[in-house]
């Protein structure tokens, strides 16, 4: 997350990008992780933004707290590109940070969102399949 916030701002990576790494040090998995996730926004931006202004009433995508955009630019990175995430995995982390990073309204206007995009685009049918379906395992447990 706080790559992408320095991304918004500075629009390119250059030497804060290093200045994090060495600030923040992690195991290399992780840091494959974040920078795959990091290029994968980048590379989708537009659509994702076009995504999120089509879900977002009244709200225009440039406009968003920095924050708030980039949770969900991620999560929607997550949902879209990366099959092996789960659904739930990506709401919840995106929930999670948004409770970490902003307030209780961004959390409800993430999840918001995020369900908005899950129900309607086609290409999270296999998503939508397991979310409803471990959705109902933990129904029946309950």
């Amino acid at each position: 997350m706080q790559i992408l916030f320095q991304w918004d701002i500075h629009g390119k990576a250059g030497d804060w990008l290093e200045d994090f790494w060495a600030q923040h040090p992690t195991a290399e998995p992780v840091k494959t992780f974040a920078e795959q996730l990091v290029e994968g926004v980048r590379a989708h931006k537009a659509e994702i933004d076009k995504l999120i202004g089509a879900h977002a009433t009244n709200w225009k995508v440039s406009r968003m707290p920095i924050v708030d955009r980039n949770i969900i630019r991620a999560a929607l990175y997550e949902l879209l590109f990366l099959p092996d995430v789960p659904a739930k995995v990506t709401v919840n982390e995106a929930i999670e940070l948004a409770k970490r990073f902003a307030d209780e309204e961004t959390k409800k206007f993430v999840n918001g969102i995020l369900d908005q995009v899950l129900k309607s685009d086609p290409r999270l049918e296999v998503k939508r399949v397991e979310l409803d379906r471990d959705t109902a395992v933990v129904k029946r447990e309950a």
